[in-house]
């Protein structure tokens, strides 16, 4: 009787844990909405572009419905310190890393090849070798490019300052980003017979002698969406516009800096797309090496009016009625 009761007993038990593994297997998943998630963010370093992509991300994400927490770190512009924290972000096992700007991006990608991360401030994905091709990643990484409009960018250069001959540009060295926005720029000149003389920084501390060295050789400045002149504005235009120079701006976060007029990117938008890209993934909708690169394909021209006064530079009535007047 007892080896009954032991043999009954031992069956009953087998037939519970069976329900419960078909149970387990027939659960539906977690309602993202409801369960909290933290996720890595990291930005190269403070500016308002990238501080303007990150807003944009946090809000897209958050409108999302998610309950989602940010790790939240800056790297101020330090090599060392993006290594650092990219090997945390990998260690803690986020189901997902945001990297804002493309020195942040490569160092996370390099960091790990399985945990999604979505990037932005990132010109071109392509030529940072972050992607397989900017229509079908086949990585790890996806996101919103930057890449600004450079040829509208020079013909709202040419309707500012109609008798410019010597364009000049300044960026930093090592940013890929910035090679790229700077080819582009040089077919752009040469295209209208222009000559383009180009100058080329490694640091913030830079910038002050590299301005200087530039007066007496440009009409007129374009900076591209570079990282060290988007820090370094103020100290760049507070040579260049004593001196009768305008700067045409890769975005409009340059301008606050005294750059005179932009057809520039909206990092704040491009951080919503970038925030709405990762909410797919977090939710199991898509996975970044399906996820084509997104840009932003309208553009408005803005001018900074406060600083063309100062330069004396008049603003022909077929620009201003299409042009967005800010003042900074």
């Amino acid at each position: 009787m007892k080896i009954r009761k032991v043999a009954l007993a031992a069956v009953i038990t087998a037939s519970l844990i069976a329900l419960s593994g078909c149970g387990e297997e027939k659960s539906a998943p977690a309602d993202p909405s409801k369960t909290s998630t933290t996720v890595g963010l990291v930005q190269l370093v403070e500016h308002p572009a990238l501080d303007e992509a990150n807003r944009g991300i946090v809000d897209a994400v958050k409108a999302r419905g998610l309950n989602v927490e940010f790790d939240q770190q800056n790297a101020q512009a330090d090599q060392s310190n993006l290594g650092n924290i990219a090997q945390r972000f990998v260690t803690q096992k986020y189901p997902l890393i945001f990297a804002i700007a493309t020195p942040a991006a490569q160092v996370v990608a390099n960091a790990t090849d399985k945990t999604p991360i979505v990037a932005t401030a990132v010109t071109d994905f392509e030529v940072a070798k972050l992607v397989k091709s900017n229509q079908k990643p086949d990585t790890n990484v996806t996101g919103s490019s930057d890449l600004n409009p450079v040829a509208a960018q020079v013909k709202l250069m040419l309707e500012l300052v109609p008798d410019a001959k010597r364009i000049g540009t300044i960026y930093n060295s090592s940013e890929i980003n910035s090679q790229f926005q700077a080819k582009i720029l040089k077919e752009e000149v040469q295209k209208r017979g222009l000559t383009l003389v180009e100058l080329t920084v490694s640091s913030v501390n830079d910038v002050q002698q590299t301005a200087q060295s530039m007066l007496d050789k440009v009409d007129v400045i374009y900076v591209p969406t570079d990282n060290i002149i988007a820090s370094a504005m103020p100290v760049l235009t507070k040579i260049t516009t004593p001196a009768g120079i305008g700067i045409i701006t890769g975005e409009e976060g340059m301008l606050k800096g005294g750059g005179l007029a932009t057809v520039g990117v909206d990092y704040y938008n491009l951080g919503r797309i970038a925030g709405d890209m990762g909410a797919d993934i977090l939710q199991g909708k898509a996975q970044p090496q399906n996820m084509a690169i997104r840009f932003q394909t309208e553009f408005k021209a803005k001018i900074n009016a406060s600083v063309a006064e100062k330069l004396g530079v008049k603003i022909p009535d077929s620009l201003a009625k299409n042009a967005e007047l800010v003042r900074y």
